[in-house]
C-alpha cells in the first residue's frame, strides 16, 4: 500500500490482498515473493503469514482516502484472482474501484480462466483496466481469455518475457508492456524477442511500453530499445500522467528509431 511505486507503469499500489502461488513459468523468481519474506522479517503485520494468500479486508477502502487522482496497480503483491480468494471480496475490490471513480485502477492476472469465469458478475468501471501476464508462447491462451471480458480497458504484460511469443492476437488490446526479468537468478532476454511484439503492436496501432532489460542489475541495463525508450500509452489516459522511470542503457541496439503512432501518448 504505497502513494509512489517504482513501476515504471503506475503511479501507486495497493494490496488488499497479499500472498499468492506460483503457476507458471513467470513465477519462477517472483519478486512479490522475495519482498513479503523480507517485510515478513521486519514484523510488518500485514505479511505475518509470509506469501501465504492473506485478505486484508481493512485496507479494501484505502483508495477512496487518496484523493489526488492515482493510477493504481491492483494486488502487486497478489493476484487477485487466485483460487484462494473468494468471489465476495473480488466483488467488494470492484466495488471500491468503482467508486474511486477519479483514479485509475490496473489489474494484472494469470489466472486468466477464472477471470474469464466471473466476467459476467463484475462491474467494469471505465476506470478498471484489465491485464493478463503472457511470459511464454504457451500461455498466449490467456490473451483470448482476457480478450472475452467486458472489460473497458485491456492490457498485456509480456514480462517476464522468456522466449520468442511469435503472433500475437492483439484485436481488443488497448496496450501491451513488455520487458526482461530482473533480480537474482534472472533469465536473459532476447532483443529479436522484444522488437517483434513492438512490430506487432506498431501494425496494429497498439501503443507499446518497454519496461526494461531486466537483469541482476536492471537500472544499469536500462530501458532504451533500438536507441529511444518506449513509454506508449492508452490514450486518453483517463485521470492523470504516469511518470515514467528513465534509467541508462547498454543494451544493443540497431539505430532504428519507428514514429510514435498517432493517438499514442509517449
Amino acid at each position: 500500500m504505497a502513494l509512489g511505486s517504482s513501476i515504471e507503469w503506475t503511479n501507486s499500489t495497493w494490496n488488499p490482498v497479499t500472498g499468492c502461488t506460483k503457476m507458471s513459468s513467470g513465477c519462477q523468481h517472483c519478486y512479490a515473493e522475495r519482498m513479503a519474506h523480507r517485510l515478513q522479517g521486519t514484523g510488518l503485520p500485514q505479511y505475518r503469514n509470509g506469501f501465504q494468500v492473506t485478505l486484508h479486508p481493512e485496507t479494501l477502502e484505502l483508495p477512496l482516502h487518496w484523493k489526488k487522482p492515482q493510477t493504481i496497480f491492483v494486488n502487486s503483491m497478489s493476484d487477485l484472482f487466485h483460487d484462494d480468494i473468494p468471489d465476495d471480496f473480488i466483488f467488494g475490490v470492484f466495488d471500491v474501484m468503482r467508486r474511486a471513480s477519479w483514479h485509475t485502477f490496473q489489474i494484472l492476472t494469470k489466472r486468466s480462466r477464472r477471470l474469464a469465469r466471473l466476467d459476467s458478475c463484475l462491474e467494469w468501471a471505465p476506470n478498471i483496466w484489465m491485464g493478463v501476464s503472457v511470459e511464454a508462447a504457451s500461455y498466449k491462451f490467456r490473451i483470448a481469455n482476457l480478450a472475452s471480458t467486458r472489460a473497458r480497458v485491456k492490457f498485456l504484460s509480456l514480462e517476464p518475457l522468456l522466449g520468442d511469443l511469435g503472433q500475437l492476437h492483439l484485436q481488443g488490446i488497448d496496450w501491451t508492456i513488455a520487458g526482461g526479468e530482473s533480480g537474482p537468478g534472472a533469465r536473459p532476454l532476447d532483443p529479436d524477442w522484444v522488437r517483434s511484439i513492438r512490430d506487432q503492436c506498431t501494425d496494429a496501432s497498439v501503443p507499446f511500453f518497454f519496461k526494461q532489460w531486466g537483469g541482476v542489475h536492471k537500472k544499469v541495463n536500462g530501458r532504451i530499445l533500438d536507441g529511444r525508450t518506449w513509454d506508449e500509452l492508452p490514450c486518453p489516459l483517463t485521470t492523470q500522467t504516469i511518470v515514467v522511470h528513465h534509467h541508462a542503457s547498454t543494451a544493443p541496439t540497431s539505430g532504428t528509431e519507428l514514429t510514435t503512432q498517432a493517438g499514442f501518448t509517449s
